[in-house]
């Protein structure tokens, strides 16, 4: 019997950063699909006008032209059927508000991002690997 895939929404507007995460899933080689927002408006219209898109997990970038992640974590929230899943920020940042602002806004997890795929894939299997776990690095 196969397992369904998890769904992955990876919303960032660098496509090196887009190939880095793709790359670090196949890695994993776990049932994992990812779907991939060029930015947040993109993201946020998917999510609102396809009801049937229920991706499980949503990975945000904060650092993005016209809406930044922390403003579309914001607006992801304040929908009813996208309030349970799960928002993990993706991020350059270091800073430890950035952290803790986003917590505050309803992220369950912040990475940031990685030079090596094969790091990215030891932090990506926290999340879809046998041990869930939030993750919080900063």
């Amino acid at each position: 019997m196969s397992v369904a895939p998890k769904i992955c929404f990876l919303v960032d507007d660098d496509q090196d950063d887009q190939e880095i995460f793709t790359m670090a899933l196949e890695e994993l080689d776990l049932p994992v699909k990812c779907v991939i927002a060029n930015d947040c408006s993109e993201a946020i219209s998917k999510l609102s006008k396809d009801r049937t898109f229920n991706p499980d997990y949503i990975f945000l970038d904060i650092n993005m032209p016209k809406m930044n992640g922390k403003e579309c974590l914001k607006e992801i929230k304040k929908h009813a059927h996208l309030k349970h899943i799960p928002v993990i920020m993706y991020s350059t940042s270091l800073k430890p508000s950035d952290v803790s602002e986003t917590r505050k806004l309803g992220a369950v997890g912040f990475i940031t991002k990685p030079n090596k795929v094969s790091e990215l894939a030891v932090v990506l299997n926290s999340f879809f690997g046998p041990s869930k776990a939030s993750v919080f690095q900063g």
